[in-house]
């Protein structure tokens, strides 16, 4: 099966490797902030619930993903409703909304990776997130990011493999 891929692969000025990947949805920037920060909304699409404390140095409580245990991180940076980012695990994530017209925004998510044999495995992860995302901007009934919202994740992270994207890291579920 064909997937179209719509991450990138990069390496960012300060050498560290990422995938970036970025959409524009037709609602307003302030409701796509809440669908990046408020953990009703997030659960529907990320791959764990978080918990935030919306301010620099603040903790961000994960749970329920069925691939990671609970955990912790720690708010990099916040500046609603623009810019988030925290630490996940070795990674970070940023995320960048800019409002393009009215009711329209764009949302960048950059998986700044803790490892660069990650980037295949996160980059088809995220395409599966993604679509749960796309989809409940959308106003579609959403069952969460685990359901892929019909998206095929062994597609995807075939689909980076063979355009060259790292890749080697374990891969629950098929390790």
């Amino acid at each position: 099966m064909s997937v179209d891929l719509t991450g990138t692969y990069l390496t960012l000025d300060d050498g560290r490797p990422a995938v970036r990947f970025s959409r524009t949805y037709d609602q307003p920037l302030d409701r796509v902030w809440q669908f990046v920060t408020d953990p009703d909304e997030l659960a529907q699409w990320f791959p764990s619930r978080a918990e935030f404390d919306l301010r620099p140095g603040g903790t961000v409580t994960f749970s329920g993903d069925p691939n990671m245990p609970e955990s912790t991180g720690r708010i990099i940076a916040v500046d609603a409703p623009r810019h988030l980012s925290f630490e996940w695990g070795d990674d970070e994530l940023h995320f960048d909304l800019e409002e393009i017209e009215e009711k329209r925004t764009r949302f960048t998510l950059t998986n700044v990776l803790g490892a660069e044999d990650t980037a295949s495995r996160n980059g088809a992860g995220w395409e599966v997130c993604l679509a749960a995302l796309d989809a409940k901007a959308r106003g579609e009934a959403v069952a969460g990011p685990h359901t892929g919202a019909g998206a095929p994740w062994k597609a995807f992270y075939d689909g980076y493999l063979a355009a060259g994207v790292p890749s080697g890291a374990a891969v629950p579920g098929l390790d």
